[in-house]
């Protein structure tokens, strides 16, 4: 408890306490001078609420500071304390950090101390009782200061984890069936502008994190489930925004640590045709040659001959059957070369440098084949199947 014979006497208090709204009106005015992000803020109606909140803050200081208060200003009056913590909170609801704010209070507390201590004097207060005044100023604005600082931060994490949940929202809408507007709806929900276009990506639940620090902040993270194979972890579906033609080898180079499926750009209202893409491709085990991301932009002849296995090795029987009686080294030896005789349409050469073999090699088993299929080796039709059914190894990895 403060000595009572250095608290403000309460005809001075009642004096001082006439011209708050005098001196209200000035600490505002100083502040807009002083503090240029305010200049706009304080204008107006706005201006008004201001000086209202600056005269409860100094009404309640005097309440402190006079007889018959505590005279203890870490313990501000209530009305004052939550004032504050609703003005950190509207400020960062405004967009502004606590650096104008503080200035603002550092600026009030000199520029108030000036007029109320003028007003002191005037009353009578002694050198003892204003060197306390003083004291007593600033003590309270730095418990003020710290009440702001506590509703920014507050509000900052709240609103940081609601656009979160809203985010997430988002992503899971994108990739269902909803028409464009509800989509638009749902991006204006979480004050996200909207892409040209958006790539689905893939990864394990523990890489989200890697991955997430790499990409464009604007990326979104669904929380829908991914089906994976068993044993594979749990998946996560992101959305990067914008990752198209020169952008897609930073991409790839970004995930190279996050054991990723990339898909396709796609117009962003489209992405669950990405999505789509890099689930299949990752439900089939693709797997990149050098250990990074699997580009599924550089796989699709892979993706489009396995997208029906069992039609395929049906399609592979019936295209090779005219080989099914000869011997296994027979048939090796014949469905090697008519594979590369059609990989390098019939240039005989460079059939004979891919097999290290003689060009006349080459011309006695075309002979053998000519035989074995007759004219439909020159049919279309038949060009075309023996070409599917050749293009992927029976390992399954493209050729």
């Amino acid at each position: 408890m403060a000595d009572p014979a250095l608290s403000i006497p309460a005809p001075v208090a009642d004096e001082m306490r006439r011209e708050l709204p005098s001196v209200a009106e000035r600490t505002v005015a100083a502040i807009v001078v002083e503090v240029p992000s305010y200049a706009d803020a304080f204008s107006g109606e706005m201006g008004r609420n201001i000086e209202n909140a600056v005269q409860l803050a100094l009404g309640g200081f005097l309440e402190l500071a006079s007889e018959g208060g505590d005279g203890d200003a870490s313990t501000p009056i209530q009305p004052a304390l939550d004032g504050a913590y609703a003005l950190g909170r509207g400020e960062a609801r405004s967009g502004r950090s606590m650096d104008a704010l503080l200035g603002a209070y550092r600026v009030g507390a000199r520029v108030s101390w000036r007029h109320m201590a003028d007003s002191g004097v005037r009353a009578g207060l002694s050198a003892e009782q204003l060197a306390h005044f003083a004291e007593l100023v600033f003590a309270y604005i730095d418990q003020l200061s710290a009440a702001s600082v506590a509703g920014h931060s507050d509000e900052l994490a709240t609103t940081g984890r609601v656009r979160e949940r809203y985010r997430e929202r988002l992503a899971n809408v994108l990739l269902g069936r909803g028409s464009r507007r509800e989509k638009e709806a749902a991006a204006e929900r979480a004050d996200w502008p909207l892409p040209r276009t958006l790539t689905a990506v893939i990864v394990p639940e523990a890489r989200v994190r890697t991955a997430l620090a790499a990409l464009d902040a604007r990326t979104l993270r669904s929380t829908e489930e991914v089906p994976g194979p068993p044993g594979a972890g749990e998946l996560v579906v992101l959305l990067v925004p914008d990752a198209e033609g020169r952008s897609r080898p930073a991409l790839m180079r970004s995930l190279r640590e996050a054991e990723a499926v990339v898909g396709p750009p796609r117009p962003w209202d489209d992405v669950d045709a990405s999505y789509a893409r890099a689930l299949r491709s990752r439900q089939l085990g693709l797997a990149p040659d050098d250990g990074g991301p699997v580009d599924t932009e550089e796989r699709l002849t892979e993706l489009v001959l396995r997208a029906d296995e069992p039609a395929l090795a049906d399609l592979r029987a019936r295209a090779l059957a005219p080989l099914a009686d000869l011997s296994e080294s027979a048939r090796e030896k014949l469905t090697e070369t008519l594979r590369s005789w059609l990989l390098h349409q019939g240039r005989r050469d460079a059939v004979a440098a891919e097999l290290f073999v003689h060009p006349q090699t080459v011309r006695y088993r075309m002979t053998q084949l000519r035989e074995l299929y007759g004219a439909r080796l020159e049919e279309p039709a038949t060009v075309l199947a023996l070409v599917l059914a050749l293009g992927v190894l029976p390992e399954g990895t493209v050729s």
